[in-house]
Order: structure tokens, then C-alpha cells, then sequence
């Protein structure tokens, strides 16, 4: 089934079902384990309200950007539900889980200045939506030590974005800031 492009809509509502659907059995790490498709809607919204971002492609790509990375969800799915361009943006953003936690935290960082405007915008928000998760509720599990080096490993993957949109720049440096306030890192 090919949505219609002209009624972004409808269209956007089409995503956050087939994501809702992909991802219904997932939960988030935060301390009250909340559906994990909240996350994708907040991306996908953060580039509406901060970002002021109007491009259906990177919209309808924020709510799908984690479905091949962590659902059974497959390419030639995505593409023939949402169209090879928007398939392209998903696998810009897309960690390969065959690798090592660390090579993909490194990998993330070293393309993060070579991916598509479009693919740095949802990776931006991303990492606004989760840096400001791990600080107002952090996963139960991570000492303080994994929570500051994850604020400080987010700044590593912004700096390859930076350029991009100067609002949600900005809204990450408040967030990095009050970070570095909350986990005492100078």
C-alpha cells in the first residue's frame, strides 16, 4: 500500500501507526519504562516545535528512524510504504546492531558530519529527545558515570551536526548545559 504524498496528514498518521505497530511490545529505559513509540512522536515533534522543520520526509523519517535498528521492520517494507527517499534518511540514521556498542558510538560520531541535511536533523533531535530523557529520568540502571558519559559522548555526535538548524542547536547547548550542571562536569 502506497500512502498518497499530498496529504501529509494522513500520511504522517499512516507512519505513526505502522511505527506504533513495529515497536508496540518495546518500552523505554527511563525509570517508568514508557512505550517506546513516545520517543519517535518526540522527535518527530521536536522538529515541528523547536526546529520548525515543515519537510514531510523528515517528519514521517523521525518517527520511523529507529524502526529498522530495533524492530523486525525491514527495507524493502519501508520502501514500498513510504518511498525510497524516506527508506534513504532512515538508513542514514540507522546503527548497524551487528557491530559493537562502542564501534557504533564511535561510528556515530565520525559520519555524523557526512550524513544528508536531512538525516542531521533527525539525528539532532534525537539526541535532544534522549539527552533530555537521561536527565529528567534516567534509566535505573546507569551509575552516574554512564550518565556523564553519554552527556559528553552527545556532544562529540552534535559537533558533526552543527550547521544544520540553529534552534535546535541551541535548545541542545541548553540541555548539554543543564547537564553538565546536574552531573557536575566542568
Amino acid at each position: 500500500m502506497i500512502v498518497d504524498f499530498d496529504d501529509n496528514t494522513g500520511l504522517l498518521l499512516s507512519v505513526i501507526h505502522f511505527s506504533a505497530d513495529k515497536h508496540r511490545d518495546q518500552r523505554r529505559k527511563d525509570q517508568t519504562r514508557s512505550p517506546y513509540i513516545n520517543h519517535p512522536i518526540q522527535v518527530s515533534q521536536t522538529l515541528w516545535q523547536i526546529g520548525v522543520v515543515r519537510d514531510p520526509i523528515i517528519l514521517i523519517s523521525a518517527v520511523l528512524h529507529d524502526t529498522l535498528e530495533d524492530t523486525a521492520a525491514t527495507p524493502a517494507e519501508l520502501s514500498a510504504l513510504f518511498g525510497a527517499e524516506v527508506l534513504a534518511v532512515v538508513q542514514e540514521v540507522t546503527d548497524d546492531k551487528s557491530l559493537p556498542k562502542q564501534v557504533r558510538k564511535r561510528l556515530q560520531i565520525e559520519h555524523a558530519p557526512h550524513i544528508s541535511s536531512k538525516a542531521k536533523l533527525i539525528k539532532l533531535a534525537d539526541k535532544i529527545c534522549n539527552l533530555g530523557d537521561l536527565l529528567h529520568s534516567p534509566p535505573k540502571t546507569w551509575s552516574f558515570a554512564r550518565r556523564q558519559r553519554y552527556l559528553l559522548w552527545s556532544e562529540q555526535v552534535v559537533k558533526g551536526l552543527r550547521g544544520t538548524n540553529p534552534s535546535l542547536e541551541d535548545h541542545f547547548d541548553n540541555i548539554f548545559n543543564a547537564g553538565k550542571q546536574i552531573l557536575a562536569i566542568s
